[in-house]
């Protein structure tokens, strides 16, 4: 099998849609951590993608990892080099230059040239320009892999009997700079979901962003099953995604909507926690809203998209 060298920034969420692209695209897939050698270094590589040049010299593997040795050794040869975010654009198009192979990047590289990419898989929220080589997408890429479900359902059976009755499920994040929680919003959500939520189970998961009251609040509910971040880690969201026949997520929580929106057969809807104005997270739930991807029915279909990625990156 064909395969993808994944440059990694160390965010998982990011290493995640890189290895979703991967997998959508048939490619088996070697992982590389790479940095910037400083902020100045980064900044340097915008001026010098504007005028063309390959400086090789401002980024570095961040790893002696195997695959990265072979790599330096002439061993590996890639069919595409994937980055996804910031850290990731001008390496993985300087690394694809060198090695003379394709670069599809996840997220809009803003600033730096983009006709240079060979694929870019731009979020719809972002406003990416129409170019042939941008291909907009209404959510964060997931791999919609049934083993990793099946897992999720089977660690999940180990801790909580899975009864066969309808479940809703309760996904909840936390405050960042485009959205609140507090403990107040938080009781009303969670008394309208229990009053419609009829003979249904009822489970839910906090996240490690997830205030300290708003936890204490959410213990406080009669939940068949509940996850309390603070106090156990395990993540039953495979579980929640596989099993739920509808799943209320906080719309902060960009990956988690999508995984939502994406796999599964369950209804979703976003809990509206977020400021007013246009912002990209504002932007992004519309975009899900208008399309039927929450508060609806519908699942996302990547595979035109992915058939057009192919297509430029001849695979």
């Amino acid at each position: 099998m064909a395969k993808a060298l994944i440059l990694t920034d160390g965010k998982a969420g990011h290493e995640n849609q890189s290895k979703a692209l991967a997998r959508t695209l048939g490619l088996d897939y070697e992982i590389a951590p790479v940095r910037f050698i400083s902020k100045f270094h980064k900044a340097l590589s915008y001026l010098f993608d504007k005028i063309g040049v390959n400086a090789r010299w401002l980024w570095g593997f961040s790893s002696d990892a195997r695959d990265v040795s072979e790599l330096k050794n002439g061993g590996f040869k890639p069919a595409v080099v994937i980055g996804t975010g910031s850290g990731t654009f001008y390496p993985a198009k300087s690394l694809a230059r060198t090695l003379g192979v394709k670069c599809a990047v996840v997220l809009y590289p803003r600033g730096y040239r983009l006709k240079s990419f060979d694929c870019i898989m731009a979020p719809s929220f972002d406003n990416p320009e129409d170019l042939s080589n941008v291909i907009r997408i209404p959510a964060n890429l997931v791999s919609n892999d049934a083993a990793f479900y099946e897992e999720g359902v089977k660690a999940f059976g180990k801790r909580h009997t899975i009864s066969g009755r309808p479940a809703l499920a309760v996904i909840i994040g936390g405050p960042n700079k485009c959205s609140t929680m507090t403990a107040g919003w938080m009781k009303d959500r969670l008394d309208e979901i229990f009053a419609e939520a009829g003979d249904c189970e009822k489970w839910v998961t906090t996240s490690r962003r997830t205030p300290a009251d708003v936890e204490a609040l959410v213990e406080s509910y009669p939940w068949d099953y509940k996850l309390i971040y603070s106090k156990d880690h395990f993540n039953p969201i495979p579980a929640f995604v596989a099993l739920a026949s509808r799943l209320f997520v906080t719309a902060e929580s960009t990956g988690m909507l999508s995984e939502a929106a994406t796999c599964g057969g369950a209804e979703v809807y976003a809990l509206d926690n977020l400021k007013p104005g246009l912002h990209k997270f504002r932007r992004f739930v519309e975009t899900l809203r208008e399309n039927g991807y929450v508060d609806g029915g519908r699942k996302v279909d990547l595979s035109g998209e992915i058939a057009r990625a192919k297509n430029l990156l001849g695979l």
